[in-house]
């Protein structure tokens, strides 16, 4: 149903999309994000923004892209020709906490509430993964076998009042810190994103030297300087899945493809918490799946993955995947 997009027209469409006089506004000249005088009331991820300058930066990226998928799909249609290397992946993740202010150089407990947050959104033992409507029972994740544990913490005071997506925190030149082991830690850096946005990833396939995941401080966990409504740590979860290969539930086009076969066509993203059976636009006016990880409802009512969606992050760890080195003993 939804893997009728295959990635190379995907990629296509990425570069396509670069060309667009929407998407030029949205940058500046250096492929960050315009900072608006205003901040959004709703959530805004800019992974897909990110990976439009990334192609265009870096020619060899799509092909990169597509053997990643193309891998995918073999797992997919038979998973037991490309075993796991363990039966739980544990992933250690190192926290850059870049801070301008003392409000901005978070606790420790503000940190390891959100490695618990993705321990239990991850493993499908939230509370709320129970309120899953009885239509997307079947097709919920289960436990995704993926476990964080915290390495590292570094914390760096840095002159700069905020950050943008031209990824300047992830350089020391840009006043922020390089990642450390990319290869295999997961780098998350904490610190003051600028223009409303509450987090941007990098997908599998790109530069070590940027991989890893960005979260405004103010999203950052489940206590502390956390605000609502992204006050439950799920700006990472929705990350974290992008670095797993996740993308937006939409497609990040009108009814577009997330590749994932049961996730339900959504004509565009779903912001704050939409009522229960609310229904798509799109061909066959499916019934949205607005609680999962990949949409932009609010932290409160987002809470499962799909079996699909757990297959896709899954391949990424078998043998010959993309982040297989995360799996080594």
């Amino acid at each position: 149903m939804k893997k009728t997009l295959s990635l190379l027209a995907g990629c296509a469409l990425f570069a396509m999309s670069c060309q667009k006089s929407s998407v030029d506004e949205l940058t500046n000249n250096d492929g960050s994000l315009v900072v608006g005088q205003q901040a959004p009331a709703a959530r805004y991820c800019a992974s897909y923004e990110v990976l439009q300058r990334q192609l265009k930066e870096d020619p060899s990226l799509a092909a990169r892209i597509q053997s990643i998928e193309n891998f995918t799909t073999r797992f997919e249609q038979n998973p037991s020709m490309n075993r796991l290397v363990n039966g739980v992946i544990v992933i250690p993740v190192v926290v850059n906490v870049l801070y301008n202010t003392a409000a901005q150089n978070v606790s420790l407990a503000q940190i390891q509430s959100q490695i618990a947050v993705l321990n239990a959104d991850y493993a499908a033992t939230n509370t709320d993964y129970n309120l899953t409507p009885t239509l997307f029972q079947s097709v919920r994740s289960g436990n995704c076998n993926i476990q964080f544990v915290l390495d590292t913490v570094i914390r760096k005071s840095t002159t700069k009042t905020s950050f943008s997506t031209n990824d300047g925190c992830k350089k020391s030149s840009g006043g922020g810190v390089a990642p450390t082991s990319p290869t295999t830690k997961l780098n998350m850096w904490c610190c003051n994103l600028s223009g409303g946005i509450l987090g941007y990833a990098q997908f599998p396939g790109g530069s070590s030297a940027t991989d890893g995941v960005v979260i405004d401080d103010n999203a950052f966990g489940s206590t502390g300087t956390v605000t609502a409504p992204y006050n439950k740590g799920r700006t990472a979860t929705h990350e974290v899945g992008h670095w797993l290969n996740l993308r937006h539930i939409w497609g990040d086009a009108t009814c577009g493809s997330d590749l994932v076969n049961d996730t339900p066509t959504h004509n565009t993203a779903n912001y704050g918490c939409p009522a229960s059976g609310h229904k798509s636009t799109c061909t066959g006016t499916p019934v949205e799946m607005t609680m999962n990880y990949m949409d932009y409802t609010d932290d409160a009512c987002m809470y499962m993955f799909s079996l699909g969606q757990k297959a896709r992050m899954q391949a990424l760890f078998a043998t010959g995947g993309a982040r297989v080195s995360f799996a080594q003993p």
